[in-house]
């Protein structure tokens, strides 16, 4: 597949927004990169991974993947001898660990209830991890921060005690009534990592020491006291020894993790691809869409197992819900498609649309369209469709479009699929359908399947003679003089055009001239064509009128199975408040007996007599015990059949997701991982962009840059946690913000801050702030959440990962807060 075409069909922005639902950085990366199979058994495997997760989403069972950092960069450093990872690369395995083990052990423990089969097959080959997690979080905590380990925490005692001792000496100086007033401050002041005190330079013989740092006005002197000095010393000779301790601690782990590098290069490939399966699965659900059946297009009159391609209800999903559902229903033996109609008919999007669903479909992604759609494999897709005008390459309309025709027409095989756009079009109208026709006997000789938009009134009547052909038009109302874009299959379709020019503004003298022009052969052309749409209606009336009985009929067994089923439950019912009295007859029945059996054997009883007794017993027990299990049985059916019925329904809901913003000069962007602000110059070339960051340029993939929203009105933002507030949450914090009770909520924040909360209030909170930036075209921001204990920092993780309009998160590093702050990018 030419990356040409997969963008002219738009198959690289499909994709770029499916990859939006991965929820790791691996993950979507994988999506971006992801081609066209054309391995039938490989794009099934990946829709049965998706369709799995699909059933996952639909039901009430949460079955979700826990996002992690990016991690094959640190199998390196494992199976490097003496390398150390940080705590931060230490962190970033063990969430790793962490989202491995969640999803498996969900996937296992649901598989039989929600019919998981490939799910669970390809977990059940995940090697454990278990060891390289128990090692990680013996170091370090849930939150990412080491441990209180036993040998480096008299080194943190020394260190504490050190400082608390120096604290107290440079206090001393700032109270001495005969020091103080030498002091432009009573504070203390660092300089290069030590206490130091501001003396006023007049007076700096006051206090011995050593002198850090002057003043740029040279009126203060920064001097460290003589006898600070050597506690100052002590406490960089005890930071030294922790540091030391730490690196010691790190590289003992990374060489016990080295043992586990090959399970973590195993279960990295599998996690990515349970990430883009359900990223797909979801992106389906949002656009309800379906899997694709597969189907085998006729290549000879011998093959009986053949069966032709099949549109139900097929959207466009960059259309939203200005998409018009279409059926594209094609013939056995019918190989090429004329599609005939008005301009703005909707042509080229049935044309793209096709295209785009097998692309889709041979990546493993559902469609936008209904149950039943089936579709072929392509090898290769060709297509010319748009004006190819370029005044570089000095080429014509018709030259350009001749151009991709020849080099479709040297690859074209049995198993390649070729779309042209307004076939023969830029040229004399006679010697353009001549070319047209020849490039169509040429396709149908290689046995290509075609799909053909055309104006020519010639290539119509070829539709109708050549047999490996099928007619099609789009619909026109006659009434309004609009499109209706319903494609009609097996009718060639008129242009209107004479209708269109009257409707656009073209004067009622000059078009009856353009009429007196048209010939009488050409009007009884139009004659046909029309009886030949009203006898498609009479059809169309028919079948809607079958269908309505059907749906009629549908109903009416839906009701009456419905009926059915409430009486067999109350029939169930019945059996069970049965079954309860004949328990308790039993129970009460052997107590009897039991005493019974007791007063023989007091008296003059023979043992027979008692087995006797005791077999009566066991076999009323048994009785009963069988009548209890064919009750289980029959409510278990019962619930399989209300569950199946319940699936049905949530399986029709689902949502649209927003289509990107396309990059253009002039616009200004940010780009790459460090989010520098740009200004785009021109496109270099595809997918390729100049971008300005002040006097310097660089040239860089559009898939690095992101569009910035420019807002009319100038925006204060105000760095404070109730901007993200509702107006009931203001209550929980008045206790500790009461000065911030005024601020307005209106507006989203640069920095939210949710220190303090709990975990139920701050994600409100987040909630709040998500759905401002979504209203408000805000990108970006971050959110303090602090390390702690973990909780609160897993819970914005998982809200974010769930959250669709979140594009990118990640930890902030290290000098901006680390692992307790969190960049988000909507």
């Amino acid at each position: 597949m030419e990356e040409k075409t997969l963008d002219e069909l738009d198959y690289t922005r499909i994709k770029e927004i499916i990859a939006g639902f991965a929820v790791s950085e691996e993950g979507k990366d994988s999506l971006l990169n992801r081609m066209p199979l054309t391995n039938l058994s490989e794009y099934d495997f990946l829709k049965n991974l998706s369709r799995e997760w699909a059933l996952c989403i639909n039901s009430s069972i949460a079955i979700s993947v826990s996002s992690w950092p990016v991690v094959s960069p640190l199998f390196g450093i494992l199976k490097t001898t003496g390398a150390s990872l940080d705590l931060d690369e230490l962190y970033a395995l063990g969430l790793f660990c962490n989202s491995q083990k969640k999803i498996t052990d969900s996937i296992k423990s649901n598989s039989a209830e929600l019919g998981l089969k490939n799910l669970s097959k390809l977990v059940s080959k995940m090697p454990d991890l278990s060891g390289a997690h128990k090692i990680i979080f013996s170091i370090i905590n849930t939150d990412g921060q080491l441990k209180d380990l036993p040998s480096i925490r008299e080194i943190q005692r020394k260190i504490a005690s050190i400082k608390t001792e120096i604290d107290s000496m440079i206090h001393k100086y700032t109270i001495d009534s005969s020091i103080s007033k030498a002091l432009e401050s009573t504070v203390p002041v660092l300089r290069a990592n030590r206490q130091v005190l501001a003396v006023k330079a007049s007076q700096k013989n006051i206090i011995k020491g050593i002198v850090h740092e002057v003043s740029q006005t040279g009126q203060t002197v920064y001097i460290e006291p003589d006898d600070v000095v050597k506690r100052n010393n002590d406490l960089i000779e005890e930071e030294y020894k922790l540091n030391e301790e730490i690196k010691r601690i790190l590289t003992e782990a990374t060489a016990e993790l080295s043992e586990f590098t090959d399970a973590f290069k195993e279960n990295l490939p599998q996690m990515i691809l349970l990430d883009t399966t359900r990223a797909a699965a979801r992106w389906g659900c949002d656009v309800n869409a379906c899997y694709a059946l597969n189907c085998h297009i006729a290549k000879s009159d011998s093959d009986k197992d053949s069966e032709p391609p099949l549109l139900l209800g097929a959207r466009h999903p960059l259309l939203g819900t200005k998409a018009v559902p279409v059926d594209i229903r094609f013939s056995t033996g019918k190989n090429v498609l004329i599609i005939t109609g008005p301009n703005t008919g909707g042509k080229t999007v049935t044309l793209k649309t096709f295209a785009l669903f097998c692309l889709l479909n041979q990546s493993g992604f559902p469609v936008p369209a209904l149950e039943g759609t089936r579709l072929p494999l392509f090898k290769e897709i060709f297509c010319d469709i748009g004006d190819e005008q370029s005044l570089d390459q000095s080429l014509s309309t018709f030259s350009g479009h001749m151009k991709n025709i020849a080099h479709a027409l040297d690859k074209a095989t049995e198993d390649s699929l070729v779309l042209l756009d307004e076939l023969g079009s830029g040229t004399d109208p006679q010697e353009g359908s001549a070319i047209a026709m020849a490039v169509l006997d040429t396709l149908i000789e290689r046995k290509s399947f075609v799909l053909v938009t055309t104006h020519h009134g010639v290539l119509k009547n070829y539709g109708y003679t050549n047999p490996s052909c099928i007619n099609a038009s789009v619909e026109f109302n006659d009434t309004t003089m609009t499109p209706t874009y319903r494609l009609i299959m097996g009718v060639p379709g008129e242009s209107h055009a004479l209708d269109i020019a009257q409707k656009s503004g073209l004067s009622d003298k000059i078009i009856s001239k353009a009429k007196n022009y048209i010939n009488t052969e050409q009007a009884d052309v139009s004659t046909l064509i029309k009886g030949l749409n009203a006898k498609h209606a009479e059809v169309d009336a028919l079948i809607q009128s079958f269908k309505e009985k059907e749906e009629h009929m549908n109903r009416k067994i839906e009701k009456t199975s419905n009926r059915e089923q409430n009486i067999k439950r109350r029939e169930h019912d019945l059996k069970i408040a049965e079954n309860k009295k004949e328990l308790s007859f039993l129970k009460e029945s052997r107590k009897r007996l039991e005493n019974l059996v007791r007063t023989l054997k007091e008296g003059e009883i023979t043992r027979e007599k008692t087995l006797a007794v005791k077999d009566f017993i066991n076999d009323l027990t048994s009785s009963i015990e069988t009548h209890t299990q064919i009750l289980e049985a029959e409510e278990r059916n019962l619930n399989e059949y209300d569950k199946k019925k319940n699936d049905s329904v949530k399986n029709a809901q689902g949502k649209k997701e927003p289509a990107k913003k396309k990059l253009e000069p002039g616009m200004e962007v940010l780009a790459g991982t460090s989010r520098n602000r740009g200004t785009l110059v021109k496109e270099e070339k595809s997918g390729m962009w100049v971008v300005q960051f002040g006097t310097l340029r660089m040239t860089m993939k559009e898939s690095d840059l992101v569009a910035v929203q420019k807002n009319n009105e100038p925006y204060k933002p105000s760095i404070s946690i109730d901007l993200a507030l509702k107006e009931e949450v203001h209550s929980n914090f008045s206790d500790f913000a009461p000065s911030l009770s005024g601020i307005p909520t209106d507006h989203p924040v640069f920095e939210l801050r949710l220190l303090g909360m709990r975990v139920e209030e701050a994600l409100k909170v987040l909630e709040r702030q998500l759905d401002l930036c979504a209203m408000q075209n805000f990108h970006e921001f971050s959110v303090i959440h602090g390390k702690g204990t973990g909780a609160l920092q897993q819970a914005v993780i998982e809200y974010l990962s769930e959250y669709p309009g979140v594009i990118e998160f990640k930890f902030a590093p290290p000098e901006d807060g680390g692992s307790g702050k969190t960049y988000v990018r909507m």
